[in-house]
């Protein structure tokens, strides 16, 4: 009997009247095991849990108004009791979603609409409708991209104290003031960090100590490293670095970002060459390559490392498959698993044990 290492939940790219929300439970192999298949509504892409693991809430991208969908996790069974949902507004489906430090509100990006939203949580888990919608201002050199702002990411910094949401259309990381006891998300005083024009930032997350901050590009495949003032919220670039090996030069988007828990290494996504990007992060935070390694499958829009950064598990949108890599001492990739006919994946989110 092999130890478990936790439960995920796997969004994907589905119809309302199918099962859109897949959950398995992970062995100390990296193997999944499938405990549930859950409605999700219509394009249930993005997940977001709570920090006790008690809660889910799922983001919806209809074709008409996109919502958020709350549920109540039976963590011994795997399994998922629907809530309720609340619509995001804000003139488009959300294309991500978070949840804050306190768990007391549900963040919201809606590519389409040019807007971030908050949505309140009650003491019930249920979401209620959004307490803030923002919009975002900002066009970019790619015209086929950039025409409009397209916010693609939002998430609390390490204190919770401030929010930041990138956008692709606009080359902008824009930084709020966040209160979750109000559910309001304000302009910081250091106003928004551009990036490099054309690059096209999409998520980002932050290393363990607090202070450095990495961006993944996706029109331009880069990652840009930041120095955070946690006091102002402010974002500083030092270094940026491509995500794709040296000589290649096919079509390539990058998707997601992920700092591993050690804090010694970075990962990202290319979608195009198919593969995970490793990167070695020296003593100032500033990243190297080491390799890209191919993620088996086809458009691996996202993917996520497990709580002890045993395992990275890249979800083949294109190939409808999710593939389990064991990481190195080294932070390099060992394919070990594949699992088969989970349509359209592109988001898994771990839910702390």
């Amino acid at each position: 009997m092999t130890d478990d290492l936790g439960l995920a939940f796997v969004g994907t790219y589905t119809d309302l009247d199918e099962d859109g929300v897949f959950g398995f439970r992970v062995d100390d192999e990296g193997a999944l095991r499938p405990t549930t298949a859950a409605s999700g509504g219509p394009d249930p892409t993005f997940l977001a849990p709570d920090s006790a693991g008690e809660r889910l809430y799922v983001a919806n991208r209809p074709a008409d108004e996109g919502a958020v969908v709350a549920y109540d996790i039976d963590r011994e069974a795997g399994t998922l009791s629907r809530l309720n949902q609340a619509p995001t507004k804000g003139n488009g489906t959300p294309c991500y979603c978070s949840v804050d430090a306190t768990d007391r509100c549900v963040l919201t990006a809606q590519y389409g609409g040019g807007t971030v939203s908050v949505l309140p949580i009650g003491e019930d888990g249920r979401v209620g409708d959004p307490t803030a919608v923002v919009e975002h201002e900002g066009t970019g050199p790619n015209e086929d991209r950039q025409e409009a702002p397209h916010p693609h990411s939002i998430r609390t910094g390490p204190d919770n104290e401030y929010a930041y949401a990138p956008d692709l259309g606009a080359d902008r990381v824009f930084v709020y003031e966040f209160d979750p006891a109000a559910g309001t998300l304000d302009p910081a005083d250091c106003g928004h960090v551009d990036v490099r024009p054309g690059a096209g930032p999409r998520h980002l997350d932050f290393h363990p100590n607090g202070r450095w901050v990495y961006l993944i590009n996706e029109l331009d495949s880069t990652v840009t490293a930041f120095e955070r003032d946690p006091e102002t919220g402010a974002l500083d670039a030092f270094a940026t670095e491509s995500t794709l090996p040296e000589g290649f030069d096919g079509e390539n988007i990058t998707a997601d970002v992920h700092v591993h828990p050690s804090g010694e290494y970075l990962y990202g996504s290319n979608r195009g060459h198919d593969s995970i990007a490793v990167f070695e992060l020296d003593d100032e935070g500033a990243p190297s390559l080491v390799e890209t390694e191919s993620t088996r499958g086809e458009w691996p829009r996202n993917f996520a490392l497990d709580p002890s950064g045993s395992f990275l598990f890249a979800e083949n949108a294109d190939t409808d498959d999710i593939v389990t890599f064991r990481i190195g001492d080294d932070g390099t990739l060992d394919p070990t698993g594949h699992v088969t006919e989970v349509p359209s994946p592109v988001c898994l989110r771990f839910v702390d044990k």
